[in-house]
């Protein structure tokens, strides 16, 4: 075969090879695949960390903490009824992202342990988020949760939220509860979370916060919360409305509740001070708005935080809420008690920008120290109120993204090992680089496939390079030579 022949051979291999080489490079590279999918429940912020400062008191009968955190603005107004052509129209679901016209509260909540869930203290929230949890794009189906004997059955939910890893005899299914017994005695044994739960339309503008905790299910502490729900289901109308005798009004305006803006002096909330029943015969106008959550003074256990004199306030940028409550409430089944000379594990989640689920920026996990050496100190005072004068604790939260604990317990997280032998993340990862492992999660099966996609086109590639010069290094006759 002389060089010409040679030349000819080869010409087809690169005119194949090289062209779709090139046209599988440009679909896997030509195109990002960081994009939001509200479908598939995904929505990246635009900042993946945010600030947040703390600090902390005592008085020997009292605990307060005081959380400060910039928002660009305040979002007070959660779940709201828009009067709109003889119908009311609800505002304020949870949704991926931001809600698009601002109806989702701000909050922030905190969850507590004194040792009874060791991993806690090495891994923070993370051991909470389980298997196909609400809001993931694998999240389990509404009718799935409510068929099953315990959740849906028994606890009458239709979907899956934060829960412990003992709870479940299987990391990898949310179905497998233990049994009830085993439950009992595992909250009896102190192996649940407290949870601190601030919210600045359910609760804030009563004072009030409220206060739950974390075991099978994110539950409610014992007796009743800051709010219920202000719906006549058979009437499709609400239950309450604005007194006008006591407020002047019978509901707000849809343009000053979409502002951006509250006059904390105001009216802003319904509750049961300011509250009469529901007329239909008003004449209602399109634009009327009356919130579909009603505001009442919580009992028993689920009453125990209170906002430290009056409603937290939003000024200049920064929300300043600071919450108190008894260091021992005597509700061992509900709540941590604080006492002197104890350390605790806390871990803080922010909620702002009218986000909501998982949505939110959480911290690592840290230490506060009553009178023992800690991440940081709860200052010891006398008299009713703290005056602050102990530095701040600066904290910097991130994006958690879709990390659930059945993942970093896997074979798919390299740091598995690390984690079977106990090693704590915040020595080992910065909240940037968490932040970040959690966006490529919320992606990982597109960025695997692209991965693909650009090994096989390089495969091609060096494949129909190789057949187009091979007939170059055959061995030729003599006869053969030019």
């Amino acid at each position: 075969m002389t060089r010409k022949d040679q030349d000819k051979g080869a010409s087809p291999w690169l005119v194949l090879g090289v062209p779709i080489a090139l046209g599988l490079a440009w679909v896997t590279q030509g195109t990002g695949v960081i994009e939001n999918d509200l479908e598939r429940n995904i929505w990246i912020p635009d900042e993946l960390t945010m600030p947040l400062q703390v600090q902390a008191a005592y008085n020997g009968e009292q605990i307060f903490f005081r959380y400060r955190w910039p928002a660009s603005q305040p979002h007070v107004y959660h779940d709201m009824l828009r009067y709109e052509d003889g119908e009311w129209i609800r505002h304020g679901r949870s949704v991926p992202g931001p809600d698009p016209d601002g109806t989702y509260e701000d909050r922030v909540a905190m969850l507590v342990d004194d040792g009874g869930v060791p991993d806690f203290g090495r891994y923070g929230g993370y051991i909470t988020v389980g298997d196909q949890m609400r809001f993931f794009s694998n999240s389990a189906s509404p009718a799935d949760v409510r068929a099953h004997p315990h959740l849906g059955e028994t606890l009458g939910e239709s979907d899956v939220r934060k829960y412990l890893p003992a709870t479940r005899s299987d990391q990898n299914d949310w179905r497998s509860v233990v049994d009830a017994d085993v439950l009992q005695a595992q909250r009896e044994a102190g192996y649940f979370l407290d949870l601190w739960h601030w919210r600045a339309g359910r609760s804030n503008a009563i004072g009030a916060s409220d206060d739950q905790w974390v075991g099978d299910y994110r539950h409610g502490d014992a007796g009743s919360g800051p709010f219920t729900t202000n719906w006549d289901g058979d009437n499709s109308q609400p239950r309450w409305m604005l007194d006008p005798d006591q407020t002047g009004q019978r509901a707000l305006r849809w343009e000053d509740v979409t502002s951006g803006g509250v006059d904390f002096d105001g009216i802003y909330y319904l509750s049961e001070d300011n509250r009469t029943d529901f007329d239909p015969d008003h004449d209602w106008q399109n634009g009327d708005v009356i919130p579909r959550r009603l505001l009442r003074e919580p009992a028993g256990s689920r009453g125990d935080i209170r906002v430290h004199e009056g409603p937290a306030r939003w000024e200049d940028g920064y929300w300043d809420v600071t919450l108190i409550r008894d260091m021992d409430t005597r509700s061992p089944l509900d709540d941590k008690a604080f006492r002197e000379q104890g350390v605790y594990d806390i871990g803080i989640g922010v909620y702002r920008n009218a986000t909501g689920s998982r949505w939110h920026y959480v911290s690592h996990p840290y230490t506060v120290g009553l009178g023992r050496e800690a991440d940081f100190q709860a200052m010891a005072f006398d008299g009713d109120s703290p005056d602050w004068s102990n530095d701040w604790f600066d904290m910097t939260l991130f994006y958690p993204g879709q990390v659930d604990w059945p993942l970093l317990v896997s074979r798919a997280h390299a740091g598995a090992e690390d984690i079977a032998e106990g090693k704590p993340v915040r020595p080992r990862h910065s909240e940037k680089q968490l932040a970040l492992y959690g966006v490529e999660m919320e992606f990982n099966d597109a960025i695997t496939s692209r991965w693909l996609m650009t090994l096989i086109a390089g495969l091609i590639a060096m494949l129909g390079t190789t057949l187009a010069l091979l007939p170059s290094f055959r061995s030729t006759r003599q006869g053969d030579r030019s």
